[in-house]
């Protein structure tokens, strides 16, 4: 079967994608061994794209969301290549939005019936004192649309105006769109990875993240922290608490229409109670330290390579029944092969 990868120049993407080219390459390392005809290409044009449908590949993994124009507009992968009738991986366009804004995500699911934390959005100078503001301290800040810790810090956490000022005027010079204003949960912090099997039942897999504690006595799960690998990965324990979380990223899963898979946070209160934090629809997929990858094999025990066959199971069933057997030679271990 032939599959293309698709990644763009992305070091400096703020939003979430499987990761550089590193991770890229160790995607394409465990699809070669499933026996498919595999490339990856770096795509920076839209003729980077047509070139890849003119190929006509059975199945592309998008590896970002979108590709950067030069007028700075944004082509969404999952749009072009379904108007070109090209089979991808992952959720369409109109799904992806929730994983762009999370403000989009937390009311559509608030909306069903789904925790969520308390949230507002905030520009410089919109409140004028503490007495204006929707939520109470302390309070947590950070981008609306920025991914893998951007923007995220120990000033991030905020007990008084100030501090919420200073904060708010920060994230909006670097990333020039509201800021998310959150309440603060004292409780851990949960990953949860979500894959839909081939015979459309969920594998999911959660972890607990724990950040390292910084200078202040905080416990902020920020970029420094990601980018160092120096949060630890716990496997959860507690049987009511793996209940909720599954029953909460389910809950989610389907509320906002993902295809394929997905990555959960979760955040608890001091009670155990879960609450909705973001959902991140292209997860990252470094090798050893993404934490979709890792919660599948703390949890679940699946090594990397399957969890990529398991991210393909779904995309590899919309391809036709008879092209699939025109394009794979039968042999003894083919239904082990794809019972997954």
């Amino acid at each position: 079967m032939n599959i293309e990868i698709i990644t763009t120049p992305n070091e400096d993407l703020k939003e979430s994608g499987f990761g550089n080219l590193s991770a890229c390459n160790s995607v394409l390392e465990a699809v070669s061994k499933m026996g498919h005809h595999v490339v990856l290409n770096i795509c920076n044009t839209e003729d980077d794209l047509q070139a890849i449908v003119n190929r006509e590949p059975d199945l592309v993994i998008l590896a970002v969301k979108y590709l950067s124009l030069d007028d700075k507009n944004k082509l969404y992968l999952s749009q072009y290549f379904s108007k070109h009738k090209i089979n991808y991986t992952g959720s369409p366009k109109d799904v992806l939005k929730y994983d762009s804004n999370k403000v989009l995500a937390k009311a559509r699911l608030k909306n069903r019936g789904i925790k969520t934390l308390n949230y507002f959005t905030a520009l410089p100078g919109q409140y004028k004192s503490e007495k204006q503001l929707p939520i109470g301290f302390p309070l947590f800040l950070k981008p609306i649309d920025a991914a893998n810790g951007n923007g995220i810090d120990d000033l991030s956490y905020v007990t008084n105006f100030e501090q919420f000022e200073s904060k708010v005027l920060a994230l909006h010079n670097e990333f020039t769109l509201p800021v998310l204003v959150e309440e603060y949960l004292e409780g851990p912090e949960y990953t949860v990875s979500v894959i839909q099997m081939k015979d459309a039942r969920l594998l999911i897999s959660h972890i607990e993240i724990v950040p390292p504690v910084s200078t202040n006595g905080l416990k902020i799960l920020g970029y420094k922290a990601k980018i160092d690998n120096s949060e630890q990965q716990k496997k959860v324990f507690n049987n009511i608490l793996k209940m909720k979380l599954n029953k909460m990223a389910t809950d989610v899963f389907y509320g906002l229409g993902v295809r394929d898979y997905a990555r959960i946070d979760i955040k608890t209160d001091k009670n155990g109670e879960c609450y909705f934090m973001e959902v991140n629809l292209v997860p990252g997929m470094t090798e050893g330290s993404s934490y979709f990858p890792k919660s599948c094999e703390i949890d679940n025990s699946v090594a990397y390579n399957d969890v990529v066959k398991l991210m393909l199971s779904q995309g590899i069933s919309r391809i036709p029944r008879l092209q699939v057997m025109s394009k794979i030679k039968l042999n003894s271990n083919f239904l082990e092969e794809w019972s997954i």
